[in-house]
């Protein structure tokens, strides 16, 4: 873990796809850059989006496991930006809840503007980078209570991102990319991202006939089967004390422990 203020003020969408991001690497490769002591810091989340973007019913075996019909369009839906905390923070399980639930998600970050976009070639270069996401839910709020999934989606901490953003030139393809995710300890979701209903690319070209995509903003891809919805009574919902690890090849592992809200 090495200290960049002597090189950029702060991680942003814009420094994904400008010089900056360059004087960056050069001065990494160089070894110019003062290496810090990580015990005990705390790991916030590697940006703060402007929106969150979010697909649901993205995997096929996902879709089937909760006995949904696979969509014949993206199912979009948003989180306020203030749902996203650090990958290794707490999650705090709504007053109320009984069916808090985990989500392992690939994360895409918007690097340059995409508005209107006409192909995939076009849309993976708008993709800045690609982050590990846990799009925590509560059942009940998001399925039970009427209206849109949206008051299951947007409980405090419910989007802890990180622990890297690494940028998409490292990652190369998103179509392969293996994802898990356990609860004390018992692995409950094993997937690959080759199993997405919607590419990456489609997703962003998608989205950009709707909204402006800036530098910054986040898709959370949709998650494979695995999740507490999708098991046989009685159902594993989340309590205070789980703790909850998941890691996509090559972009990190998080943790969260569950905590009364």
């Amino acid at each position: 873990m090495v200290d960049l203020s002597g090189v950029v003020d702060d991680i942003t969408g814009e420094l994904l796809a400008g010089a900056d991001l360059d004087r960056v690497r050069a001065a990494v490769d160089a070894g110019e850059l003062p290496v810090l002591d990580a015990d005990g810091l705390r790991i916030g989340p590697p940006i703060v989006p402007g929106k969150v973007v979010c697909i649901g019913l993205n995997y096929r075996d996902h879709a089937a496991e909760t006995g949904a019909t696979l969509p014949t369009e993206p199912v979009l839906f948003l989180k306020a930006a203030d749902t996203v905390v650090g990958p290794f923070d707490d999650v705090l399980i709504p007053r109320r809840s009984e069916k808090t639930d985990w989500e392992v998600e690939l994360a895409v970050v918007i690097g340059r503007p995409a508005r209107y976009v006409e192909s995939d070639e076009e849309a993976l270069a708008c993709v800045g980078g690609y982050a590990v996401v846990n799009d925590v839910s509560e059942r009940e709020f998001q399925l039970e209570r009427l209206g849109q999934w949206d008051k299951g989606k947007n409980c405090e901490t419910f989007n802890p991102l990180g622990p890297w953003l690494v940028t998409a030139d490292e990652v190369g393809d998103p179509q392969a990319l293996g994802l898990r995710l356990w609860v004390n300890g018992q692995l409950r979701q094993d997937g690959s991202t080759a199993n997405m209903a919607f590419g990456v690319a489609g997703i962003v070209r998608y989205v950009s006939q709707f909204m402006v995509l800036r530098p910054g903003d986040v898709i959370n891809t949709g998650t494979p089967a695995g999740v507490a919805l999708g098991q046989p009574e009685p159902k594993p919902y989340l309590r205070a004390g789980d703790v909850v690890e998941l890691e996509i090849d090559g972009l990190g592992r998080a943790r969260q422990t569950m905590v009364t809200g």
